[in-house]
């Protein structure tokens, strides 16, 4: 039996398709959301169809943008001959938060994992390699320290090395905060390569 309108339980059900949202947090968004002022509602539905009418793919390095070129990209202070190559466009905003980063990037949007049919092909490399036909000293690769990140650092590296431009990974350890005891083998060992002198 149903417990609410048509129209509500449709809400839920649309809501509830979003990454992370299961019924309960839906049914509480579908009731905020109803209980809202009408011109909110239609403000929040209109930015999403304009959101996704309008947003597309940078040409240089394939982040989200609403203009043929990201700001990033665009910008001709940032280091252009160097590329970190990161899995998704959060993983760039994670890195532009730091404050630290002053090259470009490039997402693959995805990273090579065969148990999901995702090869080479289904990722941004082509893109990657044509791009260093321009002035380019470093790659940076940042992908997740995932077994398939970790596969497509070990694919990009073996491409970009015959090319002559210097190819680097991000160290990854032991995070601020955390406790030896809890943190598996492979994290600890990376922790212990990528030590730096005090």
């Amino acid at each position: 039996m149903d417990l609410y309108s048509s129209y509500i339980n449709r809400l839920i059900a649309e809501l509830s398709v979003l990454p992370g949202i299961g019924n309960k947090t839906a049914q509480r968004l579908a009731f905020h959301m109803i209980n809202m002022p009408k011109e909110s509602v239609e403000n929040i539905a209109r930015a999403m169809v304009e959101a996704r009418n309008n947003v597309k793919y940078c040409k240089c390095c394939y982040t989200l943008t609403d203009n043929e070129i990201c700001p990033i990209c665009a910008n001709e202070a940032r280091d252009h001959k160097t590329i970190m190559v990161i899995e998704n466009t959060r993983d760039l905003n994670a890195y532009e938060k730091t404050g630290k980063y002053n090259g470009v990037y490039h997402v693959l949007h995805g990273a090579i994992n065969p148990s999901m049919g995702i090869g080479p092909n289904e990722i941004r490399l082509k893109e990657l390699i044509s791009r260093l036909h321009d002035d380019v000293n470093e790659v940076i690769i940042a992908t997740n320290s995932s077994i398939e990140g970790e596969t497509t650092a070990m694919y990009i590296s073996k491409l970009i090395k015959p090319t002559g431009v210097k190819v680097t990974r991000i160290a990854s350890g032991v995070p601020v905060g955390g406790e030896l005891e809890y943190i598996d083998e492979v994290t600890l060992s990376r922790a212990l390569d990528a030590r730096v002198e005090l």
